[in-house]
């Protein structure tokens, strides 16, 4: 049996092994990783021998836990990268390539549509009705997304919103507010099956599912990388950040913003970021903080787009797709049931 595991910004761990009796047999932990001191590959490979095939997440890092001496320097990949190596070795822990993805693109919505879409397709996938699902959104109009928890009146310059045309709406997922304006984000959702990540904490499980995104990023000459919990920056600046929520039977819902193109006078204008937000940023502007990629690249949108589409199906697989007219209709429905209404969006005044 065999399994592998790529560390997001790490290295790769591969587990061989065997099962006698229900148990792990002729362990071998490999991989470009760095162990010191050397000798404790063989402390790993014994605090996983006999353990039962049975065995969760939890129970094979705490295995390892209490088998690797105090002191053992694992650099590159953790307990957590090797359970997960182990455990797709046995087929328990599932990849990417595991699932048949569907791509989406949509036209111009609304933003009140775009996140109903959100809620109406994640619960799709979590009820097997649609298979796990990477929608690119497309806005029709100016709009401030705030956070699940955000209170309104702290985010938000009302006043300058109405003055400029732009619409405001409340999320289901957590994190900060987000600009956006037609042309000027690239917006997407994974719809994903728990088990992806189920072997991960929730940190870990945004790095890993954005990994796919950094590769595509790199590939268009950005630098990318991950700053935790959910930024994804560059040397030069933040280039977007992400959010999740998690629904019945640990499907997930992670939904990414990155700003191509940016007017930050205008950003200033309609949100209210104060100083405690990049007190521990080394900055003096909020502005300051987002590097778009249109500076960063040069190219179109459109083909940033289709680079990063391209990048997810050669390393994950997929397929185009599109939406059902139902989905469409339980979407609208849910926009004006929920999404659109001054209850949902003064829910945190």
């Amino acid at each position: 049996m065999h399994g592998e595991y790529k560390v997001v910004g790490g290295k790769m761990v591969v587990a061989d092994l065997e099962v006698r009796d229900g148990k792990l047999a002729d362990v071998r932990i490999s991989g470009d990783f760095f162990l010191e001191p050397a000798e404790a590959l063989a402390d790993i490979t014994a605090a996983l021998e006999g353990l039962p095939a049975s065995s969760s997440s939890e129970d094979i890092i705490t295995a390892l836990d209490q088998g690797i001496p105090a002191g053992t320097a694992l650099v590159g990949f953790s307990v957590e990268a090797i359970a997960i190596a182990v455990r797709r070795a046995l087929g328990v822990a599932k990849g990417w390539r595991d699932y048949e993805w569907q791509v989406i693109r949509t036209d111009p919505l609304a933003p009140a549509m775009h996140l109903a879409l959100d809620d109406v397709l994640a619960r799709d996938v979590a009820a097997g009705k649609r298979p796990p699902t990477l929608r690119f959104w497309e806005w029709d109009r100016p709009a401030i997304i705030i956070g699940n928890f955000q209170s309104l009146s702290n985010e938000v310059d009302l006043e300058a919103c109405d003055r400029l045309g732009v619409q405001v709406v409340r999320r289901v997922t957590g994190g900060g507010a987000m600009f956006v304006e037609p042309g000027s984000a690239i917006t997407y959702s994974l719809y994903a099956p728990g088990e992806l990540v189920g072997d991960m904490d929730f940190a870990a499980s945004y790095a890993f599912l954005d990994n796919w995104v950094l590769q595509g990023l790199k590939d268009v000459g950005i630098d990318a990388f991950y700053k935790p919990l959910n930024d994804i920056a560059s040397p030069k600046g933040k280039i977007g950040g992400a959010a999740q929520k998690r629904y019945a039977g640990g499907m997930v819902l992670h939904h990414v913003t990155m700003s191509y193109d940016m007017d930050a006078s205008k950003m200033m204008q309609v949100l209210r970021i104060g100083r405690e937000k990049i007190s521990d940023k080394g900055i003096t502007s909020a502005a300051k903080r987002v590097d778009p990629v249109r500076s960063q690249t040069g190219l179109p949108r459109e083909e940033v787009i289709e680079r990063l589409v391209g990048t997810f199906k050669a390393v994950n697989g997929g397929t185009d797709g599109g939406l059902s007219e139902d989905e469409r209709a339980r979407a609208e429905a849910l926009a004006a049931e929920q999404f659109e209404t001054d209850a949902w969006l003064h829910k945190v005044g």
